[in-house]
């Protein structure tokens, strides 16, 4: 009988997170330092969205600029709010959930990152490529 694993086991704790009264360069910023392609929108401890990196590419040129300059052009940045541009009514998981359940979100949606809230907090975040890394730990 197979185990069912819950995706606390395999998603991120250690969260980056933004609110909504940052702005649209702290997000870049953040992605460039950390490597990462999404990021939680919170009030407190609260989601209230959802950026990728995605979103800001969508707006600017982002990727034109050298990860390892700290100077970005802010002129389109200046012109949006992370209100604006990230994701709302974001769908989320509990720690609880099944990593197969998950699975089945991200394979049948059009988004690649799922926060995990448990009690209306967010917890932690799991993305394709988590899941991705368990399969080949698998294996």
């Amino acid at each position: 009988m197979r185990q069912i694993i819950p995706v606390s086991t395999i998603m991120s704790k250690n969260l980056i997170a933004l609110n909504r009264t940052d702005d649209l360069e702290r997000a870049e910023l953040l992605f460039k330092r950390y490597g990462i392609r999404h990021i939680p929108v919170v009030t407190g401890d609260t989601i209230i969205g959802m950026l990728s990196y995605t979103d800001l590419l969508r707006i600017s040129f982002a990727d034109a600029v050298d990860e390892d300059e700290s100077e970005v052009d802010t002129l389109v940045y200046n012109m949006f709010t992370i209100d604006q541009v990230m994701v709302k009514n974001v769908t989320t998981v509990s720690s609880n959930t099944s990593i197969k359940e998950v699975a089945q979100i991200l394979a049948t949606k059009e988004f690649h990152a799922l926060p995990v809230v448990d009690d209306g907090i967010l917890v932690g975040i799991v993305t394709t490529t988590d899941l991705i890394n368990y399969l080949l730990k698998q294996l």
